[in-house]
């Protein structure tokens, strides 16, 4: 009964291979939550899948339910005994749309296809992978020790691709039901494939609309250019605006007063690479000074994910009657979500451009969130992935995207530290979404020594 049992037992479902088996099953269901005929398949991946794993590792389980919600959630608890930590594991079983025609030939997004020194498949990373990790090490925990040494609490939702309809709601209601001391979960990518990685919260996000109607219907642009404004080209100054040529953000109130010096330390160490796969990056871009880790996991961004005037696909000689574009800021700690738009409309006006039309994408916002990097936990669990794994762990303060942390940060009210089993190269969201064999099997090995460290005596006091 010891700790390297543990893990030897989690390592050894991963090479009798029925981890992959396991995991297969689960791809096998496509669990789009943008898709409202998938609606049956939300219900039975947690009916037939998630509650008899969990029932079967002695928690108790009750579906519940939002009318926000795109599906039910399950939520299960393990208690055994008063005065131990509780601690409160996250999932999701939905996955983005398959887009099942521009997968690669031979590759399908709903089966398990092992392919070189990869895995592929929908959700074999966001989230099926990640949760399945995690509960497969508890399970090897339980099965060594006899007893877990701490209590969970694990919820799954099968809207999170959506945005979280309903979470929100669902945790402001059940908040003594859910209230925990740590969030341990796993979602994202680590900072690179061979690198264990802790993120403590995430960049909150706002998507808008930018929009210039200015009449009804195009003209002729040989008889009515130059007298006529284009909303498009009256559209591209005003973007130019937010920005310099080199992308550094001109709106005050959408950036930090300071990158705060023990985010700075954090991110000493780290350096940003997507792999083989990934993009090269672009030194000269975004805020002056920052290395390009600062600027994504401790910094804010502005982009321009989408822009329209006229007709693209069949263009005529006319001046066009409106243009569009869909923008996005990912912003840090400190950073006023309720202010992001007001500021973006004052900074418009002061710039001549009343004629523009700023409204949001969607109602949904994820706040910015970050555990301070100096908490005990922290510290604590970066020495249980370093003994497990011989690696220095990447320590995060925040993931550069979007997460549901602030729900549980902020309304639920624990701590939150996030171990990611994927990497930024795997095409989450994409077709061909991939994870290297190396790291679910790690990350199997690891976890198991972090839930069999939480349920030893030297961890932090609560």
């Amino acid at each position: 009964m010891t700790r390297a049992k543990a893990i030897a037992h989690a390592l050894d479902y991963f090479d009798s291979g029925s981890f992959k088996s396991d995991l297969a099953r689960l791809i096998a269901m496509p669990t789009e939550s943008q898709n409202p005929e998938r609606a049956p398949v939300l219900t039975e991946y947690l009916e037939k899948e998630m509650q008899p794993l969990l029932e079967s590792l002695g928690f108790s389980c009750r579906t519940l339910n939002h009318p926000k919600a795109k599906g039910p959630f399950l939520f299960a608890e393990r208690f055994e005994a008063e005065g131990l930590p509780t601690i409160f594991g996250y999932g999701h079983g939905d996955v983005i749309r398959g887009l099942d025609a521009q997968w690669a030939e031979g590759l399908s997004p709903w089966t398990l296809t092992e392919r070189g020194d990869r895995w592929y498949g929908r959700g074999v990373v966001d989230n099926k992978g990640q949760h399945l990790i995690n509960i497969s090490a508890l399970k090897s925990v339980l099965e060594t020790r006899g007893k877990l040494g701490f209590n969970v609490k694990y919820l799954i939702e099968m809207g999170e691709e959506c945005g979280s309809p309903g979470l929100r709601e669902l945790c402001t209601e059940q908040k003594e039901m859910f209230k925990s001391d740590v969030l341990i979960a796993s979602d994202g990518p680590r900072l690179n494939a061979e690198r264990p990685t802790i993120f403590l919260g995430a960049r909150g996000g706002v998507t808008f609309d930018l929009t210039i109607n200015a009449r009804e219907g195009g003209h002729h642009s040989g008889n009515w250019g130059g007298i006529l404004s284009d909303p498009a080209i009256q559209l591209a100054h005003a973007i130019a605006s937010i920005t310099s040529p080199t992308g550094q953000i001109r709106i005050h109130e959408w950036v930090p007063k300071e990158l705060p010096a023990a985010v700075r330390k954090a991110l000493a160490d780290c350096e940003i690479d997507g792999g083989p796969d990934g993009p090269t990056i672009d030194p000269e871009w975004g805020e002056p000074g920052l290395s390009p880790a600062e600027q994504v996991f401790g910094w804010c961004s502005f982009d321009v994910l989408a822009m329209k005037s006229g007709v693209p696909e069949t263009p005529v000689n006319a001046v066009p009657p409106s243009a569009w574009a869909r923008c996005a800021l990912r912003f840090v700690v400190g950073i006023d979500p309720d202010d992001v738009i007001p500021a973006l409309q004052r900074h418009l006006k002061r710039h001549g451009f009343d004629m523009v039309e700023v409204t949001k994408a969607r109602d949904a916002v994820f706040n910015a969130t970050r555990l301070d990097p100096d908490d005990p936990w922290v510290e604590w669990a970066l020495a249980s992935l370093q003994k497990s794994t011989g690696k220095k762990p990447a320590l995060l303060p925040n993931l550069g995207g979007g997460l549901p942390n602030d729900i549980f940060a902020d309304i639920v009210g624990m701590r939150t530290i996030w171990v990611p089993h994927s990497y930024p190269g795997c095409s989450q969201h994409a077709p061909n979404e991939h994870v290297p064999v190396a790291i679910p099997r790690e990350a199997l090995g690891l976890m198991a020594g972090l839930y069999w460290d939480l349920g030893e005596s030297d961890r932090p006091a609560l």
